[in-house]
């Protein structure tokens, strides 16, 4: 067992949490090597004074009930959950799953359905507006053959990663929460990318270790039929068990009306038919994390690429709301180092970003060296 895990654990119950005596914890796991962080998580939970509940769930189980499950089967699944859910205040997802790809030849038309009536209900509409909640991964092989590492190195990273002073890198968010309150126009320009939109009157929201672990992102939404242009993302994007190359879309009048990828283009465009709103955009945000600096084929650590900004295809967060409502809500990443092909950021006209990194003095707090 890893030592680390007792120090992340306790970031998690304390800090990312706060959990109080006597509240429900939820913690829910997948993948084998998971439950060692588990075992951690519940010892201190427990230490805590909290009721602590623990799910360890197999994506290859899942699977077959995809598979052979009825929509009756699949909506009591969803009932049982639901009233599970109800009841917690605080919740703690682990991804570790073995095999990344256990789901990617399932009929995403079955994908599509489990997310209707299991993920939404119990999640979209439950948890994540009426629980204090974290979604992480666990280093496991899986997860470190994907970026390309050992075992070991990339459990060093991992934790580097999780572990960060947190409580500063939210002071250095401030600013930028403030510049974007002001903000009507934004302008995104780079390699293949010339995209204008509007984030007037939507909310701001840092991500500061309290949602996700890895974190590092502030994030708002584009006013919902403001976005003109195009876009071209040079991370590639994991997404329900299926690798999606160099995606590139083009906006009208808030939605997308062509998306293109070097990988399975139809499938793209069937996960943007699924509902009226999923080729509408749902969330913009700035990635900070200074210990991620090239993609993983994750999105929970993608997204947080220092110097990068991701676009949510689908459904906003009820925090950062502009009307879009979807069973879809798919990060999308683009990173906008010199070493990823750079590309600027302008605010109202003002350049705030360029290649990757903040050039007003009162942003400077989150470019990397201020953060490490």
């Amino acid at each position: 067992m890893d030592p680390r895990n007792a120090k992340l654990a306790e970031l998690l119950i304390n800090y990312s949490l706060a959990v109080k005596a006597g509240e429900n914890l939820l913690v829910e796991a997948s993948g084998s090597a998971a439950r060692n962080l588990v075992k951690e998580i519940v010892t201190t939970g427990l230490a805590r004074g909290a009721n602590v509940y623990s799910s360890l769930r197999d994506e290859g189980v899942l699977r077959r009930f995809l598979l052979g499950g009825s929509e009756e089967q699949i909506a009591a699944l969803a009932k049982h959950d639901l009233a599970r859910m109800k009841t917690m205040q605080c919740y703690i997802g682990i991804r570790g799953s073995d095999n990344v790809m256990e789901l990617g030849d399932v009929d995403p038309e079955l994908k599509a359905r489990y997310q209707k009536l299991v993920i939404k209900p119990v999640h979209m509409e439950v948890r994540v507006p009426n629980t204090r909640w974290v979604v992480m991964r666990y280093p496991n092989d899986a997860m470190s053959q994907l970026a390309g590492q050992s075992r070991e190195s990339f459990a060093d990273f991992y934790y580097r990663v999780c572990t960060l002073d947190y409580a500063k890198m939210s002071s250095a968010m401030d600013p930028l929460m403030d510049l974007m309150a002001r903000t009507d126009r934004v302008e995104v320009t780079g390699p293949g990318t010339e995209l204008s939109f509007s984030i007037k009157g939507i909310p701001q929201v840092k991500c500061d270790g309290h949602l996700n672990i890895p974190d590092g992102e502030v994030y708002t939404a584009p006013v919902r039929e403001s976005i003109n242009g195009k876009i071209q993302f040079n991370c590639a994007s994991l997404y329900e068990g299926t690798v999606f190359p160099n995606i590139a879309l083009t906006f009208r009048d808030g939605k997308v009306i062509e998306a293109k990828t070097d990988g399975d283009g139809a499938r793209l465009n069937g996960i943007l038919d699924r509902d009226e709103d999923a080729r509408y955009v749902g969330e913009f945000a700035f990635g900070v994390n200074p210990h991620i600096t090239s993609p993983i084929l994750d999105t929970l650590f993608d997204e947080k690429i220092m110097g990068s900004i991701h676009m949510a295809l689908g459904n906003a967060y009820d925090d950062a709301p502009n009307g879009n409502k979807s069973g879809v809500h798919w990060d999308i990443v683009l990173a906008q180092t010199e070493e990823m092909g750079g590309g600027e950021i302008r605010f109202d006209g003002e350049v705030i970003r360029k290649n990757g990194r903040f050039v007003l003095s009162v942003l400077e707090g989150l470019n990397p060296e201020n953060l490490a």
